[in-house]
């Protein structure tokens, strides 16, 4: 069975759990890159619209393709309690017919639950099975203590069946 792992980070968090995940699960990993500048306080709140729109973006890599690959996890942060555009952007643009998907947020303030919701739904609509999914919150957590929760919730969730 081949896995990847595929995920936006803008602040860190979400890429160092990804990269805990990718350790434990012995698999491939590639960084989704937004391509339209996000950081400054002007540029988050648009990119805060941009989310709560489900706006599309410019991202790096434009496409990828996923064939060898049985699993896919997809992993983003939350943004106004959606998916990051650059998550969407690649959902719509990837070929998810028969793949199983694990989805993961990363999140401060909500449980992630409305963020998770929209992507299985773009996900199934892509012809993909979600097979698990799951929120880490970040609030106030170093990235010590989240590698140790993501390393955690491995164990907890038996992510290595997936």
């Amino acid at each position: 069975m081949e896995r990847i792992i595929l995920y936006y980070s803008d602040g860190g968090k979400t890429k160092v759990v990804a990269e805990t995940l990718a350790i434990n699960l012995r698999c491939d990993i590639c960084q989704i890159k937004d391509m339209k500048k996000r950081d400054g306080i002007r540029n988050r709140f648009t990119s805060t619209i941009d989310a709560f729109r489900e706006s599309k973006t410019e991202i790096y890599p434009p496409t990828l393709d996923l064939e060898e690959y049985d699993t896919i996890y997809i992993g983003t942060p939350t943004w106004a309690n959606n998916p990051t555009p650059a998550i969407i952007t690649l959902i719509d643009r990837c070929d998810l017919r028969g793949k199983d998907i694990v989805l993961f947020t990363t999140t401060n303030t909500s449980d992630g639950e409305s963020a998770l919701e929209k992507m299985e739904v773009k996900v199934r609509a892509r012809g993909a099975r979600v097979v698990q999914q799951f929120s880490v919150k970040t609030k106030d957590k170093s990235l010590d203590q989240l590698q140790k929760d993501t390393d955690r919730l491995f164990m907890t969730l038996d992510l290595a069946l997936y």
